[in-house]
């Protein structure tokens, strides 16, 4: 983050998402990038009505959250003000919230296992809403992160493509807090490239603006705009 952007902060969640919105745009004319293939994902995980709505009256349309009951619990009150919403599951999913996610989310990042692969195929049959799905990469192959290795990631694209009939949109990924995150983007980027994937969800405050060096499709930023969680 610039020190623009963290003295941002500081003075309101609307200023916050200002600096990160500027950051964005530099960040995108510097890669020579138009700054619509960006989609920033407000990360409003823990963050109760009243700080959110400030963000949503100041243009903002896309959140993020980590939880499906979290999410549940406030956020169709939330749609029933704005019909342009659009809130995406950032955090991991389990096979039985599938109906619970796919009656919610417009997008979800965390697809990495068999069993979340079956549970969406079924919902997303019987409800015939089809969230945009991101398949989670542990590109640091971390034991206590979820996500698939980059080993596994093409054989379990295909199966989500080819044994689940899943519609996979692109790749997700978290660097390891303690390495230098470039090498990550890198590879998840090269992973996604050749498996005809188009987007990417990578970078969050700290590092969004190298993300989009990377070809970030979708940034997920939280603190930069909210400030920090209690």
């Amino acid at each position: 983050m610039t020190d623009e952007s963290s003295a941002a902060i500081t003075e309101g969640p609307s200023a916050g998402l200002d600096a990160v919105e500027r950051e964005i745009v530099a960040a995108c004319a510097q890669a020579r990038r138009d700054r619509a293939s960006v989609t920033l994902v407000a990360v409003s995980k823990t963050f109760g009505a009243d700080a959110i709505v400030p963000i949503i009256a100041a243009g903002q349309r896309v959140f993020g959250e980590n939880r499906v009951q979290e999410a549940k619990a406030k956020w169709p009150g939330l749609m029933s003000g704005y019909a342009d919403l659009s809130v995406h599951l950032i955090g991991p999913l389990q096979s039985n919230k599938a109906k619970e996610a796919v009656a919610l989310f417009d997008a979800i990042h965390s697809v990495d296992r068999p069993s979340v692969c079956q549970a969406l195929a079924k919902e997303i049959k019987s409800q015939s809403r089809h969230p945009e799905l991101f398949v989670q990469l542990n590109t640091g192959e971390e034991p206590q992160k979820a996500g698939v290795s980059p080993a596994e990631a093409d054989g379990f694209i295909a199966a989500c493509r080819e044994t689940y009939g899943l519609a996979i949109s692109g790749v997700m990924c978290i660097p390891p807090v303690d390495e230098a995150p470039a090498p990550h983007f890198a590879l998840t980027a090269k992973i996604a490239a050749r498996n005809g994937l188009k987007n990417l969800s990578m970078g969050m405050s700290a590092d969004f603006a190298l993300a989009i060096q990377f070809g970030a499709t979708h940034v997920r930023v939280g603190s930069a705009i909210f400030g920090h969680r209690g």
